[in-house]
């Protein structure tokens, strides 16, 4: 299917049972949560799906799975995090094959590239491949940051480059990228603690990771925001923030997924070697949770606004 680069795309959890196997029951729970709150578009297989923990065949089963199982309602996007160009070349061909209707890419994994080198290594895989491409650029956790002449390059002579994951953690390069680009990039921001900002600012979407646990609320900021009813959208990210803070830590995985079983939508099992919640840190994170939950906001009509200006 064709793919919008806008609105909430939830870079989803991968849901597991208590004896590590997947579980499509759960995921398929939390993917219709989604779609019912109205999101835009599903990421697989990013940190939040713990892909780096999945194997081949798994990953290809849940997007068989979600292509399936959304039939069309939402475009479905499978990240590539490779360490080689042949291997995010097979990744990208893999995709296709099951069905997704776009990739995103991060950088080559595990090694430093330089410009030339990152920008060779998109090139190659963009090539390789007729689905549309999202540059997942983020150097504070990958070291590497693609600039807007690399950028220049890319689109330039790759058609299917058509938007990037903003996060640098610098809200003004929504505006360079807009200022330099205009409709030809879509800029889809990357961090939930940042995303009202972003949005204000011009960027087209928000792949978002609390979204996991609170799909109405996410979404809900977005539409409100694009038909300029600011002061709705920033009460709701108000209430959201500490929650939000979720999302920037090293165990976002395992705080997001506990919010989820609180929001009854997800479980909070993960693949070793992450582990569980323990002891003062289970209770602290909870006592967040419990307190979004109970001063969790009524929500005003907010589906499809943005679809009617």
């Amino acid at each position: 299917m064709n793919i919008q680069w806008k609105g909430v795309m939830p870079a989803i959890t991968t849901q597991f049972t208590e004896n590590d196997e997947l579980d499509l029951e759960l995921f398929k729970v939390n993917v219709q949560a989604q779609l019912d709150a109205g999101i835009h578009g599903l990421v697989l297989g990013g940190t939040l799906g713990e892909a780096s923990t999945l194997s081949i065949d798994e990953l290809r089963l849940l997007t068989r799975v979600t292509v399936e199982f959304v039939d069309g309602k939402v475009p479905v996007v499978m990240n590539i995090a490779a360490q080689t160009t042949k291997e995010a070349i097979e990744l990208a061909r893999i995709a296709e094959e099951d069905g997704a209707s776009g990739i995103m890419i991060l950088p080559p994994m595990r090694y430093s590239a330089t410009d030339e080198e990152m920008v060779t290594y998109f090139k190659a895989v963009a090539k390789s491949t007729t689905l549309p491409i999202m540059i997942y650029n983020n150097p504070i956790d990958y070291k590497l940051f693609v600039t807007l002449d690399m950028f220049e390059a890319l689109i330039d002579t790759c058609s299917n480059i058509q938007a990037v994951k903003e996060s640098t953690r610098d809200t003004t390069n929504v505006i360079r990228i807009k200022n330099r680009f205009g409709d030809r990039l879509a800029v889809l921001c990357g961090v939930d603690t940042l995303a009202f900002e972003s949005l204000c600012l011009g960027a087209d979407g928000w792949v978002a990771g609390l979204v996991d646990a609170f799909p109405a609320e996410t979404v809900a900021i977005y539409e409100l925001t694009k038909v300029g009813r600011y002061q709705e959208a920033l009460n709701i990210y108000r209430w959201f923030m500490p929650l939000l803070e979720l999302d920037i830590h090293p165990k976002l995985v395992q705080y997001i997924k506990m919010a989820s079983v609180y929001t009854k939508i997800g479980s909070e099992y993960v693949r070793a070697p992450r582990l569980v919640l323990e002891g003062e840190e289970r209770a602290r994170i909870i006592s967040i949770i419990e307190e979004g939950l109970k001063t969790r906001p009524t929500l005003p009509e907010y589906k499809n606004l943005s679809a009617l200006v």
